[in-house]
């Protein structure tokens, strides 16, 4: 049976962009390059490593809007659909002088062979129209976090951060928001065709009936990984079923004592939800990837991903995290580590959607931290990550909860170094006991990150770590190291 192919139509420099026939596949690198001509925006590694494709999205967010720099190459084209969308070919003033990004890279002699830097300049645009544009300062940290997802072999990166910090001197032609929204409100998709290639519904409801009625569709969410089936392995799909624009999906509620966040809440969102209850957690969150993969990948999609070495699944087991299934049948509830059963198998079923994510809140006695084991420090995937969470009362464990990855098949909680911690006193000896039960409670593999016998030993020495730094000791990892201010 013949499907719809739906035209895809958002805002670029004021104008209405409609483009019919895009195969639901097809990445928007590929349509900005090829079909559009608009050649500034790079392809680099085609894995959302580089930044070099680095594109910025603007969506309507109540009388507002948000800026999203997202890596175009692992990006669908489907998903701009009802977005206001800029390159680097977009941004300078009317009158045609430089945007801010733009002047502050070229004073600050942030551009050498000049590959990487139209994906720095939209990542700086993201931050100007962030943080600048609504009366805010770029710090050192600030401007290095952002950029973080975005890579360059010549710089040396201080000009650029430089470049980062000094966009405050320079004006740009502010962006009308009010005539933004507006355009936006024509543009706005008003639900899924049913039997179209690309299919993506508005509601739950909705969502609910594609899936029961397409459960061969591929679900995607931020495609920070189905795009790399895209690039990378070549995969093809005949019809995408996308979740993110379910309004029931995108909301972070809070409860009694826990936190849901929907599926389809972006990472960068789900973890600012995380570290305002958890401080501790935000150079982690950081860590996580770097700005555009975590502006379009969703908590969601990462837990139904289900990669060993995944970041969010430890920290979710650490937080006693629960993941909802739902389908037209109802919904189900199942503790995270109990979704997985085997390498990148769950129990989800053919009909069924992840729904939302609920984790606890903090409670009185908690100490709790992660730890990001990885080749490099910013934008990379972990070898190991270990997340740990103790209550201590009169000096014992009261109770523990251990979320581990890149140390089994599948995201893992450990239960036998629960068990033996559990009622201890927590004391030196007992943090050096437990970390030689961590080492052996897994068996994990020799790969390009790591050798079996390496990531075992990190696991110990991260137990002995987590006791370190419940007794006070600072000063003893990299996240202490600050960057100093641009003079």
């Amino acid at each position: 049976m013949a499907m719809e192919t739906r035209t895809i139509r958002f805002i670029r420099r004021g104008e209405v962009v409609a483009l019919p026939n895009v195969p639901p596949d097809r990445t928007l690198l590929e349509v900005l390059r090829e079909d559009l001509g608009l050649t500034g925006t790079k392809e680099g590694c085609g894995e959302g490593d580089c930044g070099a494709c680095t594109v910025v999205t603007g969506e309507a967010d109540g009388s507002r809007m948000t800026y999203r720099a997202v890596n175009a190459c692992i990006r669908l084209a489907h998903s701009v659909d009802g977005l206001a969308l800029w390159t680097v070919e977009d941004i300078a003033n009317a009158d045609g002088t430089l945007h801010p990004a733009q002047e502050a890279m070229v004073a600050c002699h942030g551009s050498q062979c000049g590959f990487c830097t139209p994906g720095f300049v939209m990542s700086l645009f993201g931050m100007y129209q962030n943080h600048v544009a609504r009366g805010g300062t770029i710090t050192r940290e600030l401007a290095q976090e952002e950029l973080s997802g975005n890579l360059c072999r010549c710089t040396g990166y201080r000009p650029i951060l430089d470049a980062a910090q000094t966009m405050k001197h320079w004006r740009a032609d502010g962006i009308d928001e009010q005539q933004l929204l507006a355009q936006l409100r024509l543009v706005r998709p008003q639900g899924a065709i049913e039997d179209a290639t690309y299919m993506a519904p508005r509601t739950m409801k909705e969502l609910m009936h594609l899936r029961a009625n397409h459960p061969r569709a591929q679900v995607v969410a931020g495609c920070t990984d189905v795009g790399l089936w895209v690039t990378k392995m070549h995969m093809r799909f005949a019809q995408v079923l996308d979740v993110t624009r379910v309004e029931e999906l995108r909301r972070i509620e809070h409860g009694p004592g826990e936190v849901f966040i929907g599926a389809a809440v972006p990472l960068e969102d789900a973890y600012a939800a995380l570290v305002a209850d958890r401080p501790q957690l935000k150079v982690f969150a950081s860590r996580f990837a770097g700005l555009p993969i975590r502006n379009s990948g969703t908590l969601g999609g990462n837990v139904a991903n289900g990669s060993p070495i995944g970041d969010s699944m430890p920290l979710v087991i650490a937080l006693g995290g629960k993941v909802a299934l739902a389908s037209t049948r109802g919904e189900r509830e199942m503790p995270v580590e109990d979704f997985y059963t085997g390498y990148r198998k769950n129990l989800l079923a053919p009909d069924e959607v992840v729904a939302r994510i609920r984790v606890l809140k903090p409670q009185a006695g908690e100490f709790m931290r992660v730890y990001k084991v990885s080749k490099r420090f910013d934008d990379d995937i972990s070898a190991v990550c270990l997340a740990l969470s103790l209550h201590i009362k009169d000096g014992k464990v009261a109770s523990v909860s251990i979320g581990a990855g890149g140390v089994a098949a599948t995201p893992a909680r450990a239960r036998k170094t629960e068990a033996f911690l559990k009622g201890r006193q927590w004391s030196q000896a007992t943090a050096l006991a437990a970390g030689q039960e961590l080492r052996t409670e897994f068996q994990p593999i020799t790969d390009m990150r790591a050798s079996a016998a390496y990531r075992s030993e990190v696991l110990g020495n991260l137990m002995q770590r987590f006791w370190l730094e419940s007794q006070g000791v600072a000063n003893i990892n990299l996240e202490s190291f600050a960057l100093e201010s641009a003079a």
